[in-house]
Order: C-alpha cells, then sequence, then structure tokens
C-alpha cells in the first residue's frame, strides 16, 4: 500500500467562485514532476466542506483523469452522515481511484461504537481500501486505539490517517493492530518522529508548497538516516509554522499562489489570508527552496 508523502491537494478556484480545472491540471502535474507519491482530492485542505455533490464528483473524476495512473489518487467522502459518506462514495467510484480517506464523523460527537459502526458500514459498501482519518481537533469525536484496533480487522480497512500530533498514540495503536496496518501521519510537525516511530507516511499539507522536501523528508526517516532527516526537518519547521498561523487552507492556498500554479481564491467561511504573515510565509518558502513572486 502507499507510503511516503501524500499531499492533501488544495482545490484551485477561479474569480468566479468555480473549481478551476486548468489550474488542478498544473497542480497535478506539478506533484508528478515533484515527487509526491499520492494525491488527497477533497479532504480538509481541498475544503471538502465546501463543495456542492456535483463539484466533489466532478472534481475527483477530473483529478484521476488529469493524473492518468501517474501516481495514487485518494478520495475524500467523508461527512457527519453514514449514509451521505457511502452514497458519495459510491457516486464517485471510478476504477483510477486507489482509495477512500473517511473523516471520523463530526459535529455528531458519536461513541466509540457508534466510529466503529459507521466505518464499518462505509468499509462494507466500498469496492476500494479505506484509510480512516482521526482530526479530533476539528471533528471533536476522538477514536481511541481500542476502536482503531477493532476495525483494523476489516479487509477493506488499510489505514489510519492520524492527525492528533501525538506519538503516544502512535504508539498505543502499533500495540494494538498487525504490522501490515498503515500509518500515516496527519501532523506536519511531528511527521519525522512518527515515522522514524514506524509510521508509514504522512497526508501533508506542507507538501501541497514543498513536494520534494517532504518526500525526501519520508524517505530518510523511513530509511534510518536520522541526521539527514533531522536537519531536513528543522528547515521544514519554519514553513510548517508559516502554514498554520490561521486555519488551514487559508496560508497554504495563498503559498500555492505565490509560487504561480492558481489564484489565492477561498471559500466563505474562510477568508483571505492576512497580510500580516505574507513576509513572514514568503521568507519561510525560500528557506526550502521555493521560488515565489516579488513582493507586492
Amino acid at each position: 500500500m502507499f507510503k511516503g508523502s501524500l499531499v492533501a491537494l488544495v482545490t484551485p478556484f477561479d474569480g468566479n467562485n468555480r473549481v478551476d480545472y486548468t489550474s488542478l491540471k498544473r497542480l497535478i502535474d506539478f506533484h508528478v514532476e515533484h515527487g509526491s507519491n499520492g494525491l488527497v482530492i477533497a479532504g480538509t485542505t481541498g475544503e471538502s466542506a465546501t463543495l456542492k455533490r456535483s463539484e466533489h464528483i466532478e472534481l475527483i473524476g477530473r483529478a484521476i483523469e488529469i493524473a492518468a495512473g501517474r501516481l495514487p489518487i485518494i478520495a475524500g467522502t467523508g461527512s457527519n452522515s453514514t449514509a451521505q459518506t457511502i452514497e458519495l462514495s459510491l457516486a464517485v467510484a471510478d476504477p483510477g481511484i486507489a482509495a477512500y480517506l473517511v473523516v471520523v464523523p463530526y459535529y455528531n460527537k458519536p461513541t466509540q461504537e457508534g466510529l466503529f459502526q459507521h466505518f464499518t458500514a462505509v468499509a462494507d459498501t466500498v469496492d476500494k481500501p479505506v484509510m480512516m482519518y482521526n482530526v479530533p481537533g476539528r471533528t471533536v469525536a476522538d477514536m481511541l486505539p481500542e476502536t482503531v484496533a477493532r476495525l483494523a480487522q476489516h479487509q477493506n480497512i488499510f489505514g489510519i490517517k492520524e492527525a492528533t500530533g501525538d506519538i503516544e498514540r502512535l504508539k498505543a495503536i502499533q500495540a494494538l493492530v498487525d504490522e501490515d496496518f498503515m500509518l500515516y501521519s496527519g501532523d506536519d510537525f511531528t511527521l519525522r518522529p512518527f515515522i522514524e516511530q514506524g509510521g508509514h507516511g504522512v497526508v501533508t499539507v506542507s507538501g501541497n508548497v514543498a513536494p520534494a522536501q517532504v518526500a525526501r523528508l519520508c524517505q530518510l526517516a523511513s530509511s534510518g538516516e536520522k541526521d539527514a532527516a533531522r536537519a531536513l526537518d528543522d528547515d521544514l519547521q519554519r514553513l510548517n509554522k508559516a502554514l498554520f498561523v490561521e486555519s488551514n487552507p487559508i496560508p497554504v492556498k495563498w503559498a500555492v499562489s505565490e509560487m504561480g500554479l492558481m489564484a489565492p481564491y477561498i471559500r466563505l467561511p474562510l477568508t483571505p489570508y492576512s497580510e500580516r504573515y505574507h513576509e513572514e510565509m514568503r521568507s519561510a518558502m525560500r528557506a526550502v527552496g521555493v521560488a515565489v513572486k516579488d513582493n507586492e
């Protein structure tokens, strides 16, 4: 299954608030060229919560078409409704999808049994493997290691994106699951120790801006090259910090626009990146070798 840097791709919009498919092609080609190991389409960073159902379906279909097998496409289809998650997953079903990313249901605050039944129902229905996504900072509900271990027994659930940023949580999950269950960091700040502890990769925001560097960090950390990994991680931490001074994906969309890959448009209720952070972001990007536009 997938290893390395799986980029949670931003969704480009145009000045009329429509999905910009010309820029989507530019972004996907960019990640193929710069060594990303896969793309997550319509995840949190892709502003899935603001996409109309028709947009969501078309976005994933067009991404598959553009990628043309050059790198895996993972479709984000999770919601706070089990029925809607299943319906959307079936609606975007395509032989070109490598897997589904399904988030812990938000807002409803389900019990651990509710989480178990939710993911079981989805995995029972779809014909592609499921990566679970635990991000309690956004969903409120936290899928505990014991529940992860129960779900890891399902033949159609292959791994989890664990975004607590807690390495002890990773260790607790590892103690309960088989070695072939895939573990992905959902936190760029703790990516290096996560992989050095035995994680298999990352679903990354920073990889939108520095794809080659994040993919390289995954490679170094997984191969035991600790000194080189630490040095590269130190360089990337400044970028990580700049990318999270406001709610994701506000900063990352602006940063990618500064690279000339798309326009910076974002959908309400998110608002444009605050100007007071612009130079800090440019400086952080330059520090890891990312070319940016001249100052405004």
